[in-house]
């Protein structure tokens, strides 16, 4: 939480205009997220209300840890049994039944390697999100202009209902096809040591090849919407800090006594003045008039100098940059090991995927179940990339955002403390995928050019052959 010095010295909740643009502070911010990790059985240490009786909060806690126990395990069984697929595959020599086998083995694999890993990082990773939530700035430093990062919050949430939505409704159609075509067939075609489809073991196992399906969407989907979400939060919090320094002259006058005439104007000027509004230095967020005229009757008297209420006020944008990067070297340390198996595997899946798609049948039902997987994996691979890429950008334009303000006014005084953070704030927030390579730009083009190069060799394995027989 920001000291008073950050609202103007008044009150941490007050607004800086009407609650339609400055909506209050949110105290759970990923309240969604964690419901859904739950749901999914990603969550072995679940936070347990203390209300709650001994016996109850035991109970939940055990059957917290089956959930986890049975998802993996489910994921990690299909795995291996695909693996025997390919297996009895390889000796035919079809490379449509290979690469069938081989991306459903991928994908189950990747599956139970993803629910361990949030299993294990679960306790770490609320750590991190109660840190966000007791420390992140939900407006910018009181001045004449502000943002309030409310919006990104509510599109957070949106963009996390929409992607485990589609997650869901992919897998669970290639799931529930048999059903629908009024087939008596299994979704997922792998090797069993028994007749899966006899009478009554056939529902048993359509269920738990469901399941299967329903635990893939969830582990995919909970890895990239919890990404972006906090890749999102970051930027906003970027766009607090880059207000507050350019509002850093107007809050210094404001809490030093200046006049509302005065403000008013420096208002006209920051927010109408091209030098101070240019495009882009925003990345998510969008700038405010302040009513000046409440936060002007609020004012606590003595007012401090002007150079102290400046310094006081760069401090304050000093403490929000090092959150930022505490955040973000965190977020670094907890999706860096995942992006790293994870670009492996949609490199691999990609491959495979556009190959089936290419020289498999072309069946309806089939087609559009690749289709799906293919528009999920690559939509998967833009949204690591597109918001590495973001934070890399908007991470390192502290100083641009400094030099909107009136800053050779508090220059003198301010001097060394400016040059040290300005200094410190030119290297660049970068996520990276196993401290290999940056996930940004140049890795999505990188991963698509890698699996198209691997598509062309299978293509020519399967020419070759066809040519043979």
């Amino acid at each position: 939480m920001a000291s008073l010095q950050f609202h103007g010295g008044i009150d941490a909740n007050i607004g800086y205009d009407g609650w339609d643009k400055d909506v209050r502070r949110v105290s759970q911010l990923f309240g969604l997220q964690l419901k859904m990790q739950l749901l999914a059985g990603l969550m072995p240490t679940q936070q347990i209300p203390r209300h709650m009786p001994q016996w109850l909060q035991l109970g939940m806690s055990l059957l917290a840890r089956f959930h986890c126990l049975l998802v993996i395990f489910i994921g990690l069984h299909l795995g291996l049994l695909f693996s025997k697929s390919t297996l009895d595959a390889l000796p035919t020599g079809d490379l449509e039944n290979i690469t069938d086998a081989l991306t459903m083995t991928l994908i189950y694999f990747f599956t139970a390697y993803a629910c361990i890993y949030w299993c294990v990082r679960s306790k770490r990773l609320l750590s991190y999100l109660h840190f966000i939530n007791q420390q992140y700035r939900h407006h910018s430093l009181a001045g004449v202009s502000f943002v309030n990062c409310h919006a990104t919050y509510r599109w957070a949430n949106n963009f996390s209902a929409i992607w485990m939505g589609a997650c869901l409704a992919g897998v669970i159609f290639w799931g529930i096809t048999p059903l629908v075509l009024g087939h008596h067939a299994l979704p997922l075609k792998c090797w069993y040591p028994f007749d899966a489809l006899a009478g009554r073991i056939y529902p048993l196992v359509y269920a738990i090849q469901l399941y299967g399906q329903i635990i893939v969407g969830t582990s995919y989907g909970y890895g990239g919407l919890m990404f972006v979400t906090l890749s999102l939060l970051l930027l906003a919090q970027f766009d607090v800090l880059y207000c507050s320094l350019k509002n850093l002259d107007a809050h210094a006058r404001l809490l030093s006594g200046e006049s509302l005439m005065k403000l008013s104007a420096l208002q006209s000027e920051l927010l109408l003045d091209d030098a101070s509004c240019e495009l882009g230095q925003y990345a998510l967020l969008k700038e405010h008039a302040t009513d000046l005229h409440r936060l002007t009757c609020k004012r606590l008297r003595p007012f401090p100098s002007l150079q102290s209420a400046a310094h006081s006020g760069l401090v304050e944008c000093v403490r929000l940059h090092r959150f930022i990067l505490e955040c973000a070297a965190e977020l670094e340390q907890l999706f860096s090991p995942y992006c790293l198996c994870k670009s492996l595997q949609i490199t691999i899946q990609l491959c495979l995927l556009v190959f089936v798609g290419v020289s498999g049948s072309r069946e309806v039902v089939r087609v559009i179940n690749q289709l799906q997987y293919l528009g999920l994996t690559l939509f998967e691979l833009l949204m690591f990339t597109y918001c590495g890429e973001q934070l890399r950008r908007h991470s390192v334009r502290v100083g641009d955002a400094y030099f909107r303000s009136s800053w050779w006014i508090h220059a003198p005084q301010m001097r060394n403390d400016v040059l040290i953070f300005l200094a410190n704030s030119r290297r660049a927030v970068e996520i990276t995928a196993g401290k290999f390579y940056v996930m940004d730009v140049n890795r999505l083009r990188s991963v698509i050019t890698q699996a198209f190069s691997f598509l062309t060799l299978l293509q020519k394995l399967d020419a070759k052959k066809a040519t043979e027989s």
